[in-house]
């Protein structure tokens, strides 16, 4: 055995006697113990899987504290995901019972205090999703110890009701809707009451979320409700003026599910419901994903928070305010549209197959139907001014995938942005751009990033398993989690424990600087106005135009 590996295994072992841990720690439901394993030289991560945040929830009702346990609650063990379809939507996979939370805990020699809280919100349309396990093959792509473990932060990730059981609403009382973000918000309640004992700060809690989760981010940070439990929010391709976030008009919704499972449509509808079988209930609310460019995919997706009077008291956009003391940062994947499209416009992803102008027109006609022929007309007007006389197959499609892109997930980011910085007091607003080239094979060569693939950089996969990435892969997910870590510890990206390759300046609403995320992130990577043109024609010239009366009674 040389010197040096008697000096290693001696450290190793001394780590190993010194092992920083938690034990079992005390909450206001009773005792719990995790799990604590070695992550590096004197680097310890304690986990803790399945805590309940709060009891079983009764159906479409808002959610109640836990009655508590005795003796020490084992938390090794993830539980099941909420009550959901499965991506088929033909069977289901879950179970009521399902409001847990998870918790990574970052220990050095000694045991961990003050760090700040990152509170992990996942996404799937409202529809489906969980934070509890494998989500793909045995890959359970929602883990925080990377995070954890190189921000040195604690990671919690939770669980709340999706579908019919979580976002189905009457229009009125009897079924007002928006379980699902009471149940987000009674875990980041809990997380509030109860990180002290693990070692986090609660005055310093981050909470994030993508796609439907980030939706849900903004949601958390302007509702009245969370008056000082969140310090600050990141939404990575989603907000609260999302097209998709809020459905105006649920009660149409909600006499369909009626109508499927055999209940009344009068006010013995929520009676009714309440008692039905959830496994029926939660299939009679699965959505169409049969796309067309007249009918696009994301005009299907009902299943909603809805304005209820009470969590969310007003439009979304009137409730900024809320968040005037909360830091944020927002941006999109620079094709996060293209989704979307691949169901709408199939011919967008066969290199062979023209996709002609004309879907173009299509789609916009359908994203501008309330405002009537002459909107769509301007809107296709202003997405093929660049496109010359003769377009080639590549351009348009791009420019379909630009529109999705636009209309579902930019556009709606830079309103919140303003909205958010406008209403500022101290908080600091950031805006990105995520444009790391899609790792899916067989993608046509102008494609960026799709919706969703930030989160293997995030959640630190490239270093978790590095032999299906290559060292760029390490090199952006190394420098979102620094990014990420350090706005958690301080509110400002470029400051912390991390260092960051170039330093991220606040989104104001008269410099609208941005950062552009990919492996080579420099000085040059910092923007400014992105995708001006087609912002202010969506949120000025197209908001200005009259509103259309239908002629068919929707």
């Amino acid at each position: 055995m040389t010197m040096l590996e008697v000096v290693v295994a001696a450290a190793l072992c001394l780590g190993s006697v010194s092992a920083a841990s938690l034990g079992p720690v005390l909450t206001e439901g009773g005792m719990v113990e995790g799990e604590n394993h070695r992550v590096g030289l004197f680097r310890y991560m304690d986990v803790f899987k399945g805590i309940p945040f709060a009891a079983q929830p009764q159906r479409f009702e808002k959610p109640q504290p836990h009655p508590g346990w005795e003796g020490v609650l084992k938390a090794t063990k993830f539980a099941k995901r909420c009550l959901q379809v499965t991506l088929t939507q033909t069977d289901t996979r879950g179970s009521e019972d399902c409001l847990y939370l998870n918790i990574w805990v970052p220990q050095g020699r000694k045991v961990s205090t003050g760090l700040p809280v990152m509170v992990y919100i996942f996404g799937g349309g409202f529809l489906v999703g969980g934070s509890m396990g494998a989500n793909f093959l045995d890959n359970y792509l929602y883990s925080g110890e990377e995070i954890a473990d190189r921000g040195n932060v604690i990671v919690v990730t939770l669980g709340y009701r999706v579908g019919t059981l979580g976002f189905l609403s009457s229009g009125d009382a009897s079924g007002p809707g928006n379980y699902g973000l009471w149940d987000q918000h009674a875990g980041i309640a809990w997380v509030h009451r109860n990180i002290k004992a693990f070692g986090g700060d609660p005055d310093n809690i981050t909470v994030f979320g993508e796609s439907a989760g980030a939706a849900s981010v903004n949601f958390q940070i302007i509702s009245p409700k969370n008056k000082g439990l969140i310090r600050r929010g990141i939404s990575q391709s989603g907000v609260a003026l999302s097209p998709w976030a809020v459905n105006r008009n649920p009660r149409a919704l909600a006499e369909e599910v009626a109508v499927k499972v055999g209940c009344p449509t009068d006010e013995k509808m929520m009676p009714c419901l309440k008692i039905t079988d959830p496994v029926a209930l939660t299939l009679a609310g699965s959505l169409s994903l049969h796309g067309s460019p007249s009918n696009p995919i994301v005009q299907n997706l009902l299943l909603a928070p809805v304005i209820d009077g009470d969590f969310l008291p007003d439009d979304p956009g009137n409730l900024f305010h809320n968040a005037a003391d909360i830091d944020y940062i927002a941006g999109v994947n620079n094709m996060d549209g293209h989704i979307f499209c691949g169901l709408d416009v199939p011919s967008i992803n066969q290199p062979l197959q023209p996709t002609p102008p004309s879907v173009a027109q299509e789609l916009l006609v359908a994203f501008t139907k309330e405002k009537g022929p002459d909107a769509g007309a301007a809107a296709y007007r202003e997405y093929s001014q660049s496109w010359g006389p003769d377009p080639s197959k590549a351009t348009i499609k791009k420019t379909v995938a630009e529109i999705e892109t636009d209309y579902i997930f930019l556009v709606p980011t830079q309103a919140a942005l303003y909205l958010h910085a406008n209403n500022s007091n101290t908080a600091r607003t950031y805006s990105y751009v995520f444009s790391m080239p899609s790792r899916i094979p067989g993608f046509p060569s102008w494609m960026g990033a799709d919706h969703a693939e930030d989160l293997q950089y995030v959640f630190g996969k490239p270093f978790t398993t590095p032999l299906a990435y290559f060292p760029r892969h390490r090199d952006v997910s190394g420098y979102m989690i620094a990014y990420w870590t350090n706005f958690a510890r301080t509110g400002d990206p470029s400051k912390g424990e991390s260092e960051v390759p170039a330093v991220w300046p606040t989104f104001t609403s008269t410099g609208h600087q941005y950062l552009e995320i990919n492996n080579t992130i420099n000085r040059d990577s910092i923007k400014q106005k992105l995708r001006t043109r087609f912002v202010h024609f969506w949120t000025y010239t197209y908001a200005l135009m009259p509103t259309v009366k239908s002629s068919s009674a929707e």
